[in-house]
This record gives C-alpha cells, structure tokens and sequence, in this order.
C-alpha cells in the first residue's frame, strides 16, 4: 500500500506525487526509496478523497507539511484543496509546504495568491548561491532559469503566506554565508539543512 501519510517527529507528512522537474545530487531519490524508513515511492498519485482520509485527525501534531517524494506543486490544485480542508476543520494545525520554488515556472504564471490564508510556512530549496552552481547540483529541466524563478518565487511567496524560509544543504561547494544574505535581502528567513537529515526540515 502506497504511504500517503508518515509522522516525523511531531509533524505529519504527505507524499503525494513521484514527480520532480529536479534531479539534486544529494537528493535521496537518488539512493533509494525510503526516508526514515518509509518506502515512499507511489505507485499511483493519491486522490484528494485518499489523501484526506490518510490525514485522519491531525490535531495531535505540530504541522501538517506537503513533502514527499516528489515536489508536491505538481500537483497544485490538490495541494490547495486539501490546505482548504485542513484549514476548514483543523484551523490550528499549521499548514507548511516544503518545494524547490519552481511553481511559477511549472504553470507559466504566478501560483502564489493561492497561497493566501491556506498556507501558513513555505520552505524553499535554494541550494546554492547563484545560478551555474544550482543547475550543477539540481540538474533542473529548466536549466539556469530555475534559479532565477526560485527567488522571485520566494519574493512573491512573502505577500500570501505568514513565514517563508529558504534552505540550503550543507554539502561541499556551497556558500553558506552567501546564501544566508540572499535571504536576508529577500527578506525572508533561512535554514541549513544537513546532508544526512533526510527529511531536512526539523525545526
């Protein structure tokens, strides 16, 4: 049975979709199937109605995150009507999307008004500090263009939604410090993540 729905610690996770426009080199699908012992690969792409019912009661955890497998704005329209949902009968659950930032791109306009009043984190991959270094080590299907987008993303992300961060991971190569000032002329927080947390959220 495919795994929709995995606690980590105290929040509840949601794999929705294999599919990513990405292929990191640090990104564990590159070394097998499962993240803290969850086999994440789908063999189908859930449904709303699936996803809702795996989701069960989340009153019990701190956040509910859309972060799975593959990059969870693939699939944006689900995306938005299970935030809605969680939103409707969990209002206190925080609601937090954790994306490569590259929804813009994907869909060819600005997806980030949808956001608003449904998403309370959006936590974006930045993964290094300019554009030749990112396509070395994500390999996007939009090449160098990605990097660009992944910025505006977060800048537009910060007018909808109440926290934005952006990540990088830890590996060789990668300037830490300059990334950190991307963020704080963007604005918005950021977040080391270490190369051996699989999930690379915990907060």
């Amino acid at each position: 049975m495919d795994m929709i729905a995995y606690p980590i610690g105290d929040s509840l996770y949601l794999n929705i979709t294999n599919r990513c426009p990405n292929r990191c080199s640090f990104c564990i699908r590159q070394f097998g199937d499962a993240i803290e012992g969850y086999n994440l690969w789908l063999e189908k792409e859930p449904t709303t109605k699936e996803i809702i019912e795996a989701i069960g009661d989340p009153s019990g955890y701190r956040e509910v995150v859309f972060c799975g497998y593959g990059e969870p704005l693939m699939r944006l329209q689900v995306v938005i009507d299970v935030a809605r949902y969680l939103k409707r009968n969990y209002p206190n659950v925080p609601v937090r999307i954790n994306t490569n930032g590259l929804g813009n791109l994907i869909y060819g306009e600005d997806i980030t008004p949808q956001f608003k009043g449904l998403v309370d984190v959006v936590s974006i991959s930045l993964n290094a500090e300019n554009a030749e270094k990112y396509q070395e080590l994500c390999n996007s299907d939009y090449g160098e263009d990605a990097y660009y987008s992944v910025l505006e993303f977060a800048r537009k992300c910060k007018n909808y939604v109440p926290r934005v961060i952006l990540t990088v991971v830890d590996v060789p190569g990668i300037d830490v410090e300059k990334c950190r000032r991307i963020a704080e002329e963007l604005g918005v927080d950021f977040r080391v993540r270490h190369y051996e947390d699989e999930d690379g959220e915990k907060n």
